[in-house]
């Protein structure tokens, strides 16, 4: 699955060098609001762009969780897409926090806990029954993303070794955050909470599986009523300021939602 997952890459970076092409227009956009600049007022009603705010406080938004205290995560399926805020904003609106998934019960957590309970015998294990039946099925299991088509028997081994094998690495070597295509992604809500967003589930599932007792996270968004009541009306570099001051003490988000599923 060598050259599969190296296209994969390949089509991402092609993806990633396409996006970077704007982010000339979002840190122009970014400087007007942080030197308080006319349209500065508009920039932050649409939420601020994210990739400018990351490029300015870089290692600030990172945070060092215990894996297994993040267990609460977006949940977007049947939300209609109209009330998803948008990736490429830093301040989200709206009442996406309020509708949680429980991590400790994803399939992300039982496909890990699924394969090391069968490392033995890989053929016993629920998923290679899964992707066998797609297999037999003529639908075999196939990620245009990570660029694999599961459409053999050995394949499907190989790929589920394959993830135990980076498990096994992670429990001797630690989390490393440039093993994946992204760092853990997680969201600060209205309370102040840490939120996981989608992107390096599984990755998150082993550390927690394996009892890793700190993973590294990086902030992709806030709530706008978190971010108005730290800023307190603040803007440019001190409001910044008092968003890195207080991320430190957000803590993830144990309790579920009020509108969950």
């Amino acid at each position: 699955m060598y050259w599969p997952v190296q296209r994969a890459r390949l089509a991402k970076t092609v993806r990633e060098g396409a996006q970077s092409m704007g982010v000339p227009v979002e840190l122009g956009l970014f400087g007007l609001w942080k030197h308080a600049l006319p349209g500065a007022a508009w920039v932050e009603g649409i939420g601020l762009p994210r990739r400018a705010v990351e490029l300015t406080l870089g290692d600030k938004l990172i945070l060092h969780v215990n894996p297994n205290d993040l267990v609460r995560a977006t949940h977007w399926q049947g939300w209609p897409h109209k009330y998803r805020p948008t990736s490429s904003a830093f301040i989200w609106d709206g009442e996406w926090d309020l509708r949680r998934g429980d991590l400790r019960i994803s399939s992300r957590a039982s496909f890990i806990a699924d394969i090391d309970a069968h490392r033995d015998d890989l053929t016993q294990s629920k998923a290679f029954a899964t992707y066998m039946a797609r297999l037999k099925a003529g639908k075999p299991w196939k990620s245009h993303q990570q660029g694999i088509l599961l459409d053999s028997e050995d394949r499907i081994l190989t790929f589920l070794r394959v993830y135990l094998s980076f498990m096994d690495d992670m429990a001797v070597r630690g989390f490393d955050s440039t093993r994946g295509k992204d760092m853990l992604g997680v969201a600060v809500s209205r309370d102040g909470t840490l939120i996981k967003i989608n992107r390096g589930l599984h990755r998150l599932a082993m550390a927690q599986h394996i009892g890793l007792p700190s993973v590294p996270v990086i902030v992709k968004a806030v709530h706008r009523e978190w971010w108005q009541r730290v800023t307190q009306e603040a803007h440019g570099k001190q409001a910044l300021q008092r968003l890195c001051d207080v991320l430190p003490d957000c803590l993830p988000e144990s309790e579920p939602g009020r509108l969950d599923p």
